[in-house]
């Protein structure tokens, strides 16, 4: 395993208790949209065994094109170990990444995307929106719907709704209005709808889909395959 070790270049307040840390980028590290990477602090691997307290899986929410490696994260008052040390590192500070994967790009078959998010989920699908800006080959148009109670709402710039480029946006503030809206977008049975959130957030909008006929192989989640299972395979009669 190789494990890459890069400076923050530059920490971005996006809104009240959200930082996106951008990284320098490694000579040889790659990513591509819906990545995500495990994300360490100095000292993880200083003993015999790796300090998990000091690794978190991150989704990386920029492209190789912007030449920085973006990791945007909540830090709350009251936090982990983990986000107090982050919440104290600099421009300046070295961390480390390893073990980068997707297991959510972008899927171009001709349909139309859906992107469900809760609060800074969000990050996961900016990448999955440029890329599809640039080129949108493949896909019949992109909806995003954020639900964020705390109506600070992020990357209002990029998510935006652009009729001409086929992409709609909507931020709500309220479970109500979230998943009536859902509901709404499941009269697409041809949809392929990514999911992004609390494991909670995932299987209460898998259940609303699965309940509306969606099948599992159109429902997209930020988890190994081997994960897939536990929140694909249920049985909708109990």
């Amino acid at each position: 395993m190789k494990i890459y070790w890069t400076k923050i270049n530059k920490i971005i307040e996006e809104a009240p208790e959200i930082k996106t840390y951008l990284l320098d980028c490694p000579e040889d590290f790659t990513w591509e949209e819906g990545s995500h990477t495990h994300f360490a602090l100095e000292g993880f691997n200083a003993g015999d065994k790796p300090n998990r307290s000091l690794i978190r899986h991150m989704s990386i929410s920029t492209l190789p094109h912007e030449h920085s490696i973006g990791i945007t994260t909540r830090i709350r008052e009251q936090c982990s170990e983990f986000k107090t040390i982050l919440r104290n590192h600099e421009v300046g500070n070295e961390v480390a990444l390893f073990k980068t994967h997707s297991n959510v790009p972008l899927k171009r078959e001709g349909k139309n995307v859906y992107l469900l998010s809760a609060g800074v989920g969000l990050a996961t699908f900016r990448p999955l929106v440029l890329d599809y800006f640039e080129r949108a080959d493949n896909v019949n148009q992109i909806h995003s719907l954020n639900i964020d109670s705390s109506k600070n709402f992020l990357f209002t710039n990029i998510f935006e709704s652009a009729p001409d480029k086929k992409f709609t946006a909507r931020f709500v503030d309220n479970r109500k209005d979230y998943y009536d809206e859902v509901k709404n977008l499941t009269a697409d049975k041809e949809g392929l709808f990514y999911i992004v959130g609390s494991d909670e957030f995932l299987m209460q909008n898998i259940e609303i889909l699965r309940e509306q006929c969606i099948k599992p192989e159109q429902i997209m989640l930020d988890k190994r395959e081997d994960q897939l299972p536990e929140f694909l395979t249920f049985d909708l009669s109990v």
